[in-house]
C-alpha cells in the first residue's frame, strides 16, 4: 500500500478545515507559494514548518506525528500509558477530580469512548450490566446504547442516540479513526432523526432506577496543554443532577 505524501496530507487536512492555501499561509506566516510547493511535492518542509502547519490547522498530536513521518522525521509526541511514572501526576490528578465529584457519577474516556478510570458512584449503574459489556476495554458508547448495558434503563434513550451521535460526528469530523467509525455505524447508523436542535442547550439523559427517574446533564473535561498522546484523546465526563429529586438520590 502507498503511503500519503507529506504534502497530500496537508491538503487533506487543509481541505478538512475548509482553508484555502492562502488562508493557511497567512495564518502560518509563510508565502502561499510555499504552502503550494508543499503540497505539490515539490519544496520538503523541515520539521518545524510541518508543525508550524499543522498548529494552525489544529492537528491532533496523534496525526502530527504521521505528518513528520511522512516528511521524513521521527516522531515528536510520546504515548505513555496513563499508569507510567511519567503520567503519575496527571493520573493524581484525573482521580483527585473524579473523586471530587461524588455523590454524583463520573468517569475518564480516551478516543475510542473507552473508559479508563470510574468514581464510586457509577458502581450501582454498573450492578445489573451484562458481564461482557464490563470487561476491558469498557466502551461507554457500547454501555450506554446497548441493550444489554444502560439502555434498558434510559427512558428517553431516543434524544440520548441524538446526543451520542452529534457528539461523534464532531469528532470524527475533527479527526479520523476507524475503531470510532466502526463503532458509529454499529451503535448509531443508520440516522432516526437527525442533529440535536440548536435550541435545546441541555438535553437530559432520563435513567429509571429503583422506580425512581433520574434527570442527569453532563460535562466534558480536557487537559489544556497536552505534550502525550494519552492525555490528548483523555476526557473526563462528569453527570450533574437536573432537578432537586435526583439530586436527592444521590445525596441519599
Amino acid at each position: 500500500m502507498t503511503m500519503a505524501t507529506i504534502g497530500e496530507l496537508l491538503r487533506q487536512w487543509r481541505h478538512r478545515r475548509q482553508l484555502s492555501q492562502l488562508d493557511l499561509a497567512i495564518a502560518a506566516d509563510v508565502s502561499p507559494r510555499h504552502v503550494s510547493l508543499v503540497e505539490t511535492g515539490k519544496s520538503r518542509p523541515s520539521a518545524e514548518m510541518v508543525l508550524r502547519l499543522a498548529e494552525q490547522l489544529d492537528v491532533p498530536l496523534r496525526e502530527r506525528n504521521a505528518l513528520l513521518l511522512a516528511a521524513g522525521f521521527a516522531p515528536r509526541y510520546a504515548e505513555r500509558p496513563l499508569d507510567s511514572t511519567a503520567l503519575s501526576m496527571a493520573r493524581a490528578a484525573v482521580e483527585r477530580v473524579l473523586r471530587a465529584h461524588e455523590p454524583y457519577p463520573a468517569l475518564a474516556f480516551d478516543r475510542n469512548w473507552d473508559i479508563v478510570m470510574t468514581n464510586r458512584a457509577l458502581d450501582p449503574f454498573l450492578a445489573g450490566i451484562a458481564p461482557e459489556l464490563l470487561e476491558p476495554p469498557m466502551n461507554l458508547l457500547r454501555l450506554g446504547l446497548d441493550p444489554r448495558g444502560l439502555a434498558g434503563l434510559v427512558v428517553n434513550l431516543g434524544d440520548t442516540r441524538r446526543v451520542f451521535r452529534s457528539r461523534v460526528r464532531r469528532q470524527l469530523a475533527a479527526a479520523p479513526n476507524d475503531r470510532l467509525t466502526a463503532l458509529y455505524e454499529e451503535l448509531l447508523g443508520p440516522d432516526d432523526g437527525g442533529e440535536v436542535a440548536e435550541a435545546e442547550v441541555v438535553i437530559p439523559m432520563v435513567i429509571r432506577v429503583d422506580g425512581v427517574e433520574l434527570r442527569m446533564f453532563s460535562t466534558i473535561t480536557t487537559f489544556g496543554t497536552p505534550l502525550d498522546l494519552t492525555l490528548e484523546d483523555l476526557a473526563v465526563e462528569s453527570y450533574y443532577p437536573a432537578d432537586e429529586a435526583t439530586a436527592a438520590y444521590f445525596r441519599a
